[in-house]
């Protein structure tokens, strides 16, 4: 399994996961982008999602200008 991790508090809301990876990532009321049906950890301010495949998350994670997804083995 691979887990997926978005640092939420540093996002900036550019949208670039949801246009790349519209099946894992959406806009959160806060105008930032989080993981679809991500655990939130309210200590670490971290959306974290477990998946079988990473899908097109790679090329979100690539593809964010501030480095707040990444891919864990």
């Amino acid at each position: 399994m691979a887990k997926i991790i978005q640092n939420h508090e540093e996002c900036i809301g550019c949208g670039t996961c949801i246009a790349l990876c519209p099946k894992y990532w959406e806009w959160d009321e806060d105008n930032k982008a989080r993981i679809k049906a991500g655990k939130f950890d309210e200590n670490k301010k971290e959306y974290e999602l477990e998946v079988g495949d990473i899908e097109c998350n790679k090329d979100a994670e690539e593809a964010c200008p501030v480095s707040v997804i990444k891919i864990s083995n």
